[in-house]
């Protein structure tokens, strides 16, 4: 098992759930790693025939990663299944995650002769624009139909298609927790999205979720969700998110946190991440969609998707710094309370984050 970093304090969540029978890891992903190049700092988007410069540059695994990184960031054990190309590019993603953060690669493989999937992301005025390259890779790559055994599984949903490791993983008692993507179909048909059935939770955004149930707005259709699956989370962009637990009856909704934003890129990665920790601690519905809102809010102010997640310093950092601060609303600072018991008292000064860097492959110094 690959263990902690040396050097990155850590908080474990589920500390005190911990047993010697637990599955060897807290989440098991599968999908693609691209090599993410960002800019940021442009004052609008690029317009056909001119050249924009960007004030700033970060370079990052990106795909899967984003969500990989924030999870185990975040303290949970992180297995991830992906093909990586055997180019300098593939190379770097390997030994950010696995080197980097912790993240276990043992289910992953190196591909010969199949170069890493890029995506440029250009990011100004709140919002991002991509262009990716790549090719499919081989038909054997990850994800195994074998799932290692985890306590809970992170999914993206594809409509009309089956990903049998889904149903493989949940019979083995995974809790999974799927997302999807834009429906290009135009179809958004739930009976489409075949594996929803395995699912625990599903959290699509408030146009995912209105298109998929034919509601009129985001929270009537988490509620309609909840006929598919126990646990609707639906995230609703500036306003924050509203979830809807069918087993217990129970609803929530958290406002978004304001930030002055510097690139999105993978918060909705980030927000499930959070989401995803505060289930598997058994915390109550509300300060689930709070810290995952918080996680999300603190990726925007960074470089890139996965190297802008954020780890316990930063959620540390955040707490301590909004109770300073006078005329804070006591509602707000109650509503975050539950991170007292939590964030670590001492050393988080010692504990920097890797971040995304302008170029890959300096060379080393001796």
């Amino acid at each position: 098992m690959v263990g902690i970093p040396h050097g990155h304090a850590q908080v474990d969540p589920l500390a005190a759930l911990r047993t010697p029978d637990d599955p060897p890891w807290d989440v098991y992903l599968t999908g693609t790693v691209f090599l993410d190049i960002i800019f940021t700092g442009l004052d609008s988007a690029p317009v056909r025939g001119t050249e924009s410069w960007a004030r700033g540059m970060g370079s990052s695994p990106g795909g899967v990663a984003n969500m990989a990184t924030a999870l185990a960031r975040l303290g949970l054990r992180t297995s991830l299944a992906a093909a990586f190309g055997d180019d300098h590019y593939g190379e770097y993603c390997w030994d950010a995650l696995e080197q980097g953060e912790g993240i276990d690669l043992s289910p992953s493989r190196t591909v010969p002769g199949w170069h890493s999937p890029v995506t440029v992301s250009m990011a100004y005025e709140g919002e991002r624009t991509m262009v990716s390259h790549g090719h499919e890779p081989p038909p054997d790559a990850p994800a195994p139909d074998c799932p290692p055994r985890a306590r809970a599984a992170v999914a993206s949903l594809t409509p009309g298609r089956r990903a049998p490791w889904i149903a493989e993983a949940a019979r083995k008692g995974t809790r999974i927790f799927a997302d999807v993507g834009w429906d290009d179909t135009g179809a958004w048909d739930l009976a489409g999205l075949a594996d929803l059935e395995h699912c625990e939770a599903f959290l699509p955004n408030a146009e995912e979720a209105m298109r998929y149930t034919g509601a009129d707005c985001p929270r009537a259709a988490a509620h309609a969700l909840t006929a598919h699956v126990p646990l609707a989370v639906v995230t609703l962009g500036a306003d924050g998110a509203y979830a809807v637990d069918r087993r217990t009856g129970e609803s929530a909704e958290v406002p978004a946190i304001e930030v002055e934003a510097l690139d999105p890129t993978g918060a909705g990665d980030v927000f499930v991440a959070g989401f995803v920790t505060g289930t598997l601690a058994g915390w109550p519905l509300a300060d689930r969609l709070a810290f995952a809102g918080l996680t999300a809010a603190l990726s925007v102010q960074e470089f890139g998707g996965s190297l802008s997640a954020p780890g316990w310093f930063e959620i540390a950092a955040w707490w301590r710094r909004v109770q300073s601060v006078d005329g804070q609303d006591p509602a707000a600072l109650r509503r975050y309370a539950f991170l007292e018991d939590l964030v670590p008292e001492a050393g988080v000064a010692s504990w920097p984050r890797r971040r995304a860097v302008p170029t890959i492959g300096f060379r080393r110094s001796a």
